[in-house]
């Protein structure tokens, strides 16, 4: 007995099928990346203001207790910190007004920690909603011990338990327990590009980290992105409003430093406010006293 009348037609089909779902995996696999320099001003300026606006609500998610931990990466002085810290601030208003330390819910740790020190602050905001955030804190992201520490605190596990095994004096006199259980968040503010670090065993470190993280990178990587970043805060967020500066006189500090972006000694938000001050206390000279304070010498 023959084939039924269509069978070949249908085996025909399935194969095409086949062809079609792995190509269509092939192409998921190997997506087409945008060109970014063809990218107009308007079009980066979108992107970074999104990536911005996504910094916020992710902070958000985090405070609300949401979104575990996230790691925030960008270069010094294009407004990660401020981004966070004007979300968090927004949730702290009563402790401020009752002026009691004790409700605050979040802490920015800057400088340099010990993995010990790391170990002691993460117990004290260990409760639930309360948040840690590391603002150019690297040394917590690049020693061994304080990272294992980290990955115990942002463990996918619904019960993310901490361990000192190691007697201590230090912990004892501060009633810091050998272990406890670590339910608040954490925010990694810092100018470490994770793809970017070549020692292989602190990358695999650290890309265990970041498995417990949502990763945002501001994508601020040449000069012309931060140079555009600078006209979008001080076009849209006010930057220079407390100034007493015309729009022409903004627009005089913010022209001066992309005109000589070769010679700023950096491209940041920072530098806006530096040429802002000898603006606005030296309009005579201002731009021959940033020359010899901002400027590196030809």
């Amino acid at each position: 007995m023959g084939r039924p009348l269509g069978s070949k037609n249908k085996v025909m089909t399935l194969a095409a099928l086949k062809q079609i779902e792995a190509e269509t995996r092939s192409l998921a696999q190997e997506p087409v990346e945008k060109d970014l320099s063809k990218e107009t001003d308007d079009e980066i300026m979108a992107r970074l203001g999104q990536r911005f606006e996504i910094l916020e609500d992710m902070t958000r998610a985090v405070k609300k207790g949401d979104v575990r931990a996230m790691i925030v990466s960008g270069p010094p002085g294009v407004g990660k910190s401020f981004g966070v810290e004007k979300v968090l601030s927004k949730h702290d208003v009563f402790a401020d007004v009752a002026n009691d330390s004790k409700l605050k819910k979040y802490e920015i740790v800057k400088g340099a920690m010990s993995a010990i020190g790391l170990y002691s602050k993460l117990y004290e905001y260990s409760d639930k909603k309360c948040i840690l955030v590391f603002d150019d804190c690297d040394s917590v992201l690049l020693d061994d011990l304080s990272l294992n520490i980290l990955k115990a605190a942002l463990d996918s596990s619904k019960k993310r338990t901490i361990h000192w095994n190691t007697d201590s004096r230090l912990l004892r006199s501060e009633g810091v327990p050998n272990s406890f259980e670590f339910k608040g968040g954490a925010i990694f503010i810092t100018n470490i590009k994770f793809d970017n670090v070549r020692s292989k065993k602190l990358r695999d470190h650290l890309e265990a980290l970041e498995s417990r993280c949502h990763y945002l990178d501001l994508t601020i990587d040449t000069e012309r992105e931060k140079l555009l970043r600078i006209r979008q805060v001080v076009r849209d967020a006010g930057m220079l409003d407390d100034y007493e500066l015309t729009d022409f006189q903004k627009a005089e500090v913010v022209d001066f430093i992309a005109d000589n972006s070769k010679r700023m000694r950096e491209l940041s938000l920072r530098m806006v406010l530096k040429v802002a001050d000898i603006r606005k206390s030296m309009p005579n000279n201002w731009r021959a006293v940033v020359e010899v304070t901002c400027m590196r010498n030809r």
